[in-house]
C-alpha cells in the first residue's frame, strides 16, 4: 500500500470539509501505486463523481478494493478503460467485459474474495483488527496460500488479512458540514466499511445541511470517519440492466 500524499490530521486543521467539486477534493490525496477502497454494490451506491475525477487525475498504478468493477464505460470500468487500475480487489466482476479481457489476457490482477469475507476483510481493517477466521472458502481455490487451522467445533477455518486503504471514496445521500453521514437503503452496502477502512476519506454525498440538522440517532457513519465532502447533487444513478415490460403485460 502505497503512504498517503497527506495524512488526515492536516486534513482536520482544514476551516471546511466542503470541498467546491469532486477534482478539488482529490487534489493533493491521490497518487500513482495507491490502494483504493471504493463504495457501492454493483451501481448502487458509487462515489460517480469522484470516479470520474480520479480518472481525469491520470493517477496509475492503482489497487482498487471494491464489491464489484464497474459496467463498462460507468463506474470503475472508466479507470480499467484507462488502464488505471492495476490490481482489484473484488467479489463480483461478471459484468464487465474488458476486465475480463484484461484478466484473460494477463493484463489486470485479482484477488478474489467471497462477499462476506470482503465485507469482513474491510470491516476489520477500519476495527483494527489485523486478521480473523472463517469457515467461508475452506477446501477451495480461496483457501491456497493462506493459513487454516481447526478450533474445537470441528470445523476448519481460513484466516483472512484485514484491508486498509490509502484513500477511502464513498457515495453517501446527506451529509452535514462536520462530515456526519447518511444513507439511503440499499445504497448503504459496502460505503461505511469502506469510510472506516481509509487513511483518508471523501464523501459523495446528494444533499449537504448545516450542524446539528441530523438527529445524532440517524447518523449511519460519524464525521470522525470523513475527511472530505463533495456535494453532487444530481447523480446519474445509472441502473446495471435495465428491464421493462410492456404496459398491460403481467
Amino acid at each position: 500500500m502505497a503512504e498517503a500524499v497527506i495524512s488526515a490530521p492536516s486534513l482536520g486543521a482544514a476551516k471546511s470539509k466542503l470541498f467546491p467539486s469532486a477534482e478539488a477534493a482529490l487534489q493533493g490525496i491521490v497518487a500513482d501505486g495507491q490502494t483504493l477502497a471504493v463504495g457501492g454494490f454493483g451501481l448502487c451506491g458509487i462515489p460517480e463523481a469522484l470516479i470520474v475525477a480520479l480518472r481525469d487525475s491520470g493517477v496509475t498504478g492503482l489497487t482498487a478494493i471494491s464489491n464489484n468493477a464497474g459496467v463498462d464505460g460507468f463506474g470503475l470500468g472508466l479507470l480499467l478503460e484507462t488502464r488505471q487500475i492495476r490490481k482489484m480487489i473484488s467479489s463480483y466482476v461478471g459484468e464487465n467485459k474488458e476486465f475480463e479481457r484484461q484478466y484473460l489476457a494477463g493484463e489486470l490482477e485479482l484477488e478474489f474474495n467471497p462477499q462476506g469475507t470482503l465485507a469482513e476483510r474491510l470491516r476489520a481493517g477500519g476495527a483494527g483488527i489485523p486478521a480473523f477466521f472463517t469457515r467461508t472458502g475452506y477446501g477451495t481455490i480461496v483457501a491456497e496460500g493462506k493459513e487454516t487451522r481447526q478450533f474445537d467445533d470441528g470445523h476448519h477455518y481460513v484466516l483472512e488479512t484485514a484491508l486498509k486503504a490509502d484513500v477511502a471514496l464513498v457515495k453517501a445521500w446527506k451529509a452535514d458540514k462536520a462530515g456526519n453521514l447518511v444513507f439511503r437503503k440499499t445504497a448503504r452496502n459496502f460505503n461505511p466499511a469502506c469510510a472506516m477502512a481509509g487513511m483518508v476519506c471523501v464523501a459523495e454525498v446528494e444533499q449537504v445541511v448545516e450542524i446539528g440538522d441530523i438527529d445524532p440517532d440517524h447518523v449511519h457513519l460519524p464525521g470522525i470517519y470523513v475527511d472530505r465532502i463533495v456535494h453532487n447533487p444530481n447523480p446519474e444513478k445509472r441502473i446495471e440492466q435495465r428491464t421493462v415490460r410492456m404496459a398491460g403485460d403481467k
